[in-house]
């Protein structure tokens, strides 16, 4: 192919037996450099090392196809250096120029020429369909399991008969993700500074829409950690917008102050954290007048010292205090100050009614860390600028809108209302409503 390419005799002497170890000590020596060095060297050993995608690829083009693509992620806001594109483009141009005065001296330049475009074809599938970095690698909570590329997903790739078709069908092609690329395009003619703050925060963004989530739906409820919002979306309509209340920001010195906690295990060294982690997953109930389940780490940093402090605060704020699993009725007569906070033998519920901190609702999922969105009985915080005041849920302000589009039906969504002393909007049911407040 490059004999009839290049109108040129010397690519005839050809000699595999020659090539094939010149271009097992070049993968040997580029391997700690390329991004998935097994999966590359498995595809050659089952290939017996041949030229694969140079011989298919250079002479159709494609591989100068390869190149633009690389260089157009400046658009998706990915630094193209960080795809080796010099060096191929390097490798490229060397060959072009069809210098060569032996065969040997072409062997070394496609062997290279082979491994990179293998490993920049890999590099460019997996930046764009799944990301530059693995979220998880990098920030402290984050527990979506996104999709990652695995071994046969990019064996797949390098055995491509068409590369444009590959380099075409990794585009992301989101409505959200298009509207950032061109918010990047405008950005950057404005300011013509891609180091402004508001050009990083679009490149950070395209970067997290091309991590792959693990659950795909039309309908998704989106809490924006950092603007303190959630949206309920249905495909491209907006169903609800609302407030929220999230965790607080861990302290500055957190890492310092976590390494002396690990080593003495002095409760008063341990550093506070309520950060919202970022997860995903399914809403699977509702609950009413909830009952709050005191998390240890509330009871040990301050319901213990809000009980020395005043020996009626459990009983005021409807909090049960339980031993061993029996409650104990007069919590009052405990004798804090003989218990070590951080060997508090105790648990503590806070019963359901006005004075509950999770409110009325309580939506709960399935995740790791307890973490769910709920009502609270402290309206005003979502009058603040900052609203990471919580210990880690996410409160909402409107919980009524938020039951009603997650029941779908007037019924049931009435029957909630008069659970919580709501009158059903459903007139008809009013007799209804009077009945259960008289039980009340």
């Amino acid at each position: 192919a490059l004999a009839e390419h290049f109108d040129n005799k010397i690519y005839n002497k050809f000699d595999t037996l020659s090539y094939y170890p010149i271009f097992s000590k070049k993968l040997d020596d580029l391997s700690s450099s390329l991004s998935n060095p097994k999966t590359t060297k498995a595809f050659y050993n089952s290939n017996h090392n041949n030229p694969i995608l140079v011989t298919r690829f250079f002479a159709n083009g494609e591989i100068d196809s390869l190149l633009r693509y690389l260089q157009l992620t400046k658009e998706d806001g990915i630094n193209p250096a960080s795809l080796k594109i010099a060096e191929l483009d390097g490798l490229v141009k060397t060959l072009n120029a069809n210098q060569f005065k032996s065969i040997e001296e072409v062997y070394p330049i496609i062997a290279e020429l082979e491994i990179k475009t293998a490993d920049a074809l890999l590099r460019y599938t997996s930046f764009m369909k799944y990301g530059v970095v693995n979220p998880r690698n990098i920030f402290n909570r984050y527990y979506i399991k996104v999709k990652r590329p695995d071994s046969l997903m990019l064996d797949s790739i390098l055995h491509t008969k068409n590369m444009v078709a590959v380099l075409k069908d990794a585009q992301p092609t989101s409505k959200s993700y298009l509207d950032l690329k061109k918010m990047l395009a405008h950005y950057r003619d404005s300011l013509g500074n891609d180091k402004d703050l508001s050009i990083r925060k679009i490149k950070l963004n395209l970067e997290r829409l091309r991590w792959q989530i693990p659950v795909k739906t039309d309908e998704v409820v989106m809490v924006n950690i950092p603007d303190f919002s959630l949206t309920w979306f249905k495909k491209d309509d907006t169903l609800a917008h609302m407030n929220v209340c999230v965790g607080g920001k861990r302290e500055a010195t957190y890492a310092e102050r976590m390494k002396t906690y690990l080593r003495t295990g002095n409760l008063d060294d341990k550093p506070k954290n309520h950060e919202t982690p970022q997860l995903i997953s399914v809403f699977n109930a509702i609950q009413v007048n909830p009952v709050w389940n005191i998390p240890v780490s509330i009871a040990q940093s301050e319901i213990y010292w809000m009980a020395r402090k005043d020996p009626y605060y459990l009983s005021n704020s409807n909090i049960s205090v339980y031993h061993k699993g029996k409650q104990i009725y007069e919590p009052d007569t405990i004798q804090w100050s003989r218990y070590s906070r951080d060997k508090l033998p105790f648990t503590f519920k806070q019963g359901s009614g006005d004075g509950n901190a999770l409110g009325k609702f309580k939506f709960v999922f399935d995740n790791s860390s307890s973490i769910y969105l709920h009502d609270t009985n402290n309206k005003y915080g979502f009058k603040l600028a900052n609203r990471a005041i919580s210990h880690g849920c996410v409160r909402i302000e409107n919980p009524l809108k938020f039951a009603e589009l997650m029941v779908r039906d007037k019924y049931q969504y009435d029957q909630l209302r008069m659970e919580v002393n709501l009158p059903p909007v459903d007139t008809n049911r009013n007799a209804q409503y009077q009945k259960i407040l008289a039980k009340k």
